[in-house]
């Protein structure tokens, strides 16, 4: 059994609270974005526990890795069998892509597929959730407003289907705790999925990443990404989540060779 687990934009990140616990409150729209991950699950007859290979990426398997934290949730309540999973990452990691949990979200569901488990939508969004707070959005896979610790998803009328996505990944990777590090918690003021409908070349007048601010000042390099993307006739550019990855959208295809030089390059996708 094989599936395409895909990265997701953040368009618009508030940061607007902080619990007791120490979990951060935000505010954000998730949308689904055509860069993926392939995984495929195979049965392992003889073996005592599931396996996991990752090429693609120079990634070390850990016991922590969220495909396997996946396989083990649901084998410990359904007494699912072993597995072998193999995992060809394409999505970068520590770029605010969501591509481990939409890996997580894509194993729950293939497991669920292949024994016949019988989840429900709602019942998988729960199981995704215990893995981590991106893992529910991936399990509907459509354009959410994503409120609370970034658990709680309501759906947005959002459709950028006419436009085109450069997505730019600098040789810099950010790991969330050092994001958090540098964002003060603030109330956002208007609501994001009110702005989100104006046009999008006025995004860039009131939407917002809140971590921006503090992660361009550490990598510059970032901020240059973005600069460059509205040089080149982008109608709104962003850090994609904790960063460090910033797309830009166009309204049409756009000449990528001024930009190679700034980081990885994704094409112009259509969404």
């Amino acid at each position: 059994m094989i599936s395409f687990a895909n990265a997701k934009i953040n368009i618009g990140l508030n940061i607007v609270g902080k619990r007791s616990d120490g979990y951060h409150l935000l505010e954000s729209v998730f949308y689904p974005f055509p860069l993926y991950d392939i995984i495929e699950i195979t049965d392992a007859p003889n073996a005592l526990e599931t396996t996991l290979t990752i090429t693609g990426m120079d990634l070390s398997v850990r016991s922590d890795n969220l495909c396997l934290r996946a396989h083990h949730l649901l084998a410990e309540k359904y007494r699912l069998p072993a597995v072998h999973i193999h995992l060809h990452k394409q999505i970068p990691f520590g770029a605010g892509l969501g591509g481990g949990s939409s890996d997580a979200a894509s194993v729950l569901k293939m497991l669920n597929e292949k024994f016949n488990l019988g989840l429900s939508i709602s019942e998988l969004e729960q199981e995704a959730e215990k893995l981590g707070a991106d893992c529910p959005f991936f399990i509907q896979n459509t354009p959410q407003y994503a409120e609370g610790i970034g658990t709680d998803f309501s759906d947005i009328t959002l459709d950028l289907s006419d436009k085109f996505v450069v997505l730019i990944k600098p040789s810099v990777n950010i790991a969330t705790a050092e994001a958090y590090q540098h964002v003060t918690p603030r109330p956002s003021g208007e609501d994001l999925r009110k702005l989100l409908k104006l046009p999008v070349q006025d995004w860039k007048y009131y939407v917002n990443n809140d971590f921006e601010e503090g992660i361009f000042e550490q990598h510059p390099c970032i901020r240059e990404v973005k600069l460059a993307l509205y040089a080149s006739g982008a109608l709104y550019a962003s850090m994609s989540g904790s960063g460090s990855a910033v797309y830009g959208i166009f309204r049409e295809p756009v000449d990528l060779t001024p930009l190679k030089d700034l980081g990885t390059c994704y094409y112009p996708t259509i969404l």
